[in-house]
């Protein structure tokens, strides 16, 4: 059995989505004699690897300890997008050509290649990255997806001097719709497009948490 892992890592140059475009801060502690270290972080629970829950757009929506682990892991396959350039829209057409048949329940991650090509570029990483449709996710939503996740920013309206919530579609056609969205993914070249795998998106249950940090790993036989 193999785990490849499909997080970016993150530190003080990891900028968070330019909805708030906050840096991450670490500030560590140490105590003698010997060695000691705690630390204390400061960042967007949206930065780096993450998933997203309806709390993040709905006012009474579900938050980290209402979400269990069986709607975050399970079954999962890969659309190749891999072709999709700069500033490419994801379409209805391109899912239609490219997604192997989706299965009520199944976990959706959508390869473009673009995180592991330009994570650490900021801001180039969010404002020309290829970007989802409203159209595509609810392509995705209506094959019965429970959780999606994108290797790029689904994002277009960020790229927009003066966008406010209601320009992010994909979020809400997504989690309006009881899906989990997951962002952030890396390495999508590293898993197989002719199968289903194992897939599994542990986060940390916070209290009132409209999203959180998560470790997206997938298993593959050998």
């Amino acid at each position: 059995m193999q785990i490849v892992d499909l997080s970016v890592p993150i530190g003080e140059d990891t900028l968070s989505p330019p909805s708030v475009n906050l840096q991450l801060q670490l500030t560590s502690y140490h105590r003698g004699p010997g060695f000691w270290q705690a630390s204390k972080i400061e960042m967007l629970l949206h930065t780096g690897s993450h998933v997203d829950f309806s709390k993040h757009v709905q006012e009474d929506g579900e938050t980290a300890v209402d979400v269990a682990l069986d709607r975050v892991s399970g079954e999962a396959l890969v659309v190749d997008l891999s072709f999709a350039g700069p500033n490419h829209e994801i379409t209805v057409a391109d899912l239609e050509a490219h997604a192997p048949p989706i299965q009520k329940g199944d976990i959706v991650l959508v390869r473009t290649d673009w995180t592991e090509k330009h994570w650490g570029n900021f801001p180039t990483y969010y404002m020309e990255s290829p970007y989802c449709s409203a159209e595509a996710a609810q392509w995705l939503v209506d094959r019965g997806a429970k959780a999606i996740g994108f290797d790029c920013f689904s994002e277009y309206c960020a790229r927009l001097p003066d966008f406010t919530s209601e320009d992010f579609i994909i979020h809400k056609v997504i989690l309006e719709n009881g899906a989990i969205l997951m962002q952030q993914m890396t390495n999508l070249s590293r898993l197989p497009t002719d199968r289903r795998f194992q897939f599994f998106a542990p986060f940390i249950r916070i209290r009132g948490a409209e999203g959180s940090p998560a470790r997206f790993f997938a298993l593959l036989d050998q």
